[in-house]
């Protein structure tokens, strides 16, 4: 089967990206994890001893980045529909976040313990229309802020990829009722004709 036009040109682009040859020079999984990297030297997200969920995590760039930032007190639980190669330092979940199984087993691995930030990189396989994308894109945004309210301490963070259009208001403004400051995040490593934005809420409040 032929490529179309543009997906030929996404590939030529790709193929081509200074932060695509990065990343398979220094042995990371995806180019992605520069993204987290950068808005993590900026905001300070990670400490060695944080219990931290990271939700679309394959094929695990941002695990292998946050697994090498945690101690040995640290845990990692790291989630995707797509199975994962092994990291070492992360106990993997290969489950659908959207079916309520899957949080029944986050709930089994968490274990009680008390969460301090929840990182989302998960997007829905793009069609490439607007009107069908764009809200499963906010859909997958606000499963990720609903789990907040179970998971996740009190002064705790979320980070999570959206994209800017319909919904993306309305989100923001669910997040500034549920935590103390929320920012948003442009990574240099995003492409900059890209609509993906990353929303920083920090500071989970008390209910």
């Amino acid at each position: 089967m032929s490529r179309s036009k543009s997906s030929q040109r996404w590939l030529n682009e790709h193929h081509k990206d200074d932060f695509v040859i990065k990343s398979r020079l220094q042995n990371w999984r995806s180019r992605a994890v520069y993204k987290l990297a950068e808005i993590d030297e900026r905001d300070r997200l990670l400490k060695p001893d944080m219990c931290i969920i990271e939700l679309g995590a394959a094929p695990g760039g941002w695990t292998q980045y946050v697994a090498g930032k945690l101690s040995d007190k640290g845990f990692l639980l790291a989630v995707d529909i797509l199975e994962m190669d092994t990291v070492a330092g992360a106990t993997l979940l290969q489950a659908d976040f959207t079916e309520s199984e899957a949080l029944d087993q986050i709930r089994e691995l968490i274990d009680g313990r008390k969460v301090d930030l929840v990182l989302s990189d998960m997007a829905p396989n793009f069609t490439g229309q607007p009107v069908v994308d764009q809200p499963r894109s906010m859909y997958l945004a606000e499963l990720a802020l609903d789990m907040c309210n179970e998971f996740l301490a009190p002064g705790g963070n979320l980070l999570v990829k959206t994209f800017q259009g319909s919904g993306f208001e309305e989100l923001n403004k669910d997040m500034r009722k549920q935590f103390a400051a929320v920012k948003s995040r442009k990574p240099s490593a995003s492409r900059p004709r890209s609509r993906e934005v990353y929303i920083l809420a920090k500071s989970k409040l008390k209910r």
